[in-house]
């Protein structure tokens, strides 16, 4: 798959081109600043676009305000952002625009190159991959008001947070050291008590996450 870097840091991008490389990817650009990199997109139409949060020139939001218009105008681009802190709100941003094809994580991701190339690959396939400690501060500024993830389990939310973070039934098993079937039960449960259509598994997990993010309506 061809994929375009929008990463300012030049010994970070070079590192990130290796990474892609040997993980399979085409890296037809790679670039610091987010203008080229919407040129870049618009030239290669990458499956994969990874890009930083901050960029020149004002190191604010620039590679979040690119990555939303790709999601607009090239929806067959996958996005997947790097972030030297924690800033959720980008994460609720991006999910609102799309259900799908969605990553968000810290930069301090990368070094653990194979959980990294997963994300990679889960996003460029489709999926989300949310990086835990945004799912983390996503839990911590709820409260206030009704809220339907309060008829959730502990147990149940804990599944849940980890679909945010992208995680399959057998993933979400293997970390909380239960059976897939467990697992199957605590999501039809989060199905139900969310009260989310009758649809496909994907699209009602897609849901489930939105809500979970308050990305947008389930």
């Amino acid at each position: 798959m061809r994929a375009v870097i929008a990463e300012d840091s030049v010994l970070l991008r070079i590192g990130l081109v290796k990474v892609l490389e040997m993980a399979g990817f085409d890296v037809a650009a790679e670039t610091g600043d987010a203008e080229a990199l919407l040129r870049a997109v618009d030239e290669h139409r990458p499956g994969l676009a990874l890009v930083d949060v901050r960029m020149p020139p004002g190191f604010t939001d620039e590679g979040v305000r690119a990555a939303l218009m790709i999601r607009q105008q090239w929806p067959g681009t996958a996005v997947l952002l790097l972030s030297q802190y924690v800033e959720e709100r980008y994460a609720a941003d991006l999910l609102a625009t799309q259900t799908g094809g969605i990553g968000y994580l810290l930069k301090q991701r990368v070094a653990d190159v194979e959980e990294f190339v997963d994300a990679l690959k889960r996003v460029a396939a489709g999926g989300t991959a949310l990086d835990p400690q945004v799912v983390a501060q996503l839990l911590l500024r709820r409260g206030g008001g009704p809220d339907p993830l309060e008829r959730l389990t502990p147990r149940e939310r804990e599944v849940l947070a980890l679909m945010a973070e992208g995680r399959s039934n057998a993933g979400i098993a293997a970390e909380l050291v239960v059976g897939e079937s467990a697992v199957a039960k605590h999501i039809n449960n989060i199905f139900a008590k969310l009260d989310l259509p009758v649809a496909d598994g994907d699209h009602r997990r897609v849901l489930a996450v939105l809500r979970f993010l308050d990305g947008g309506p389930a």
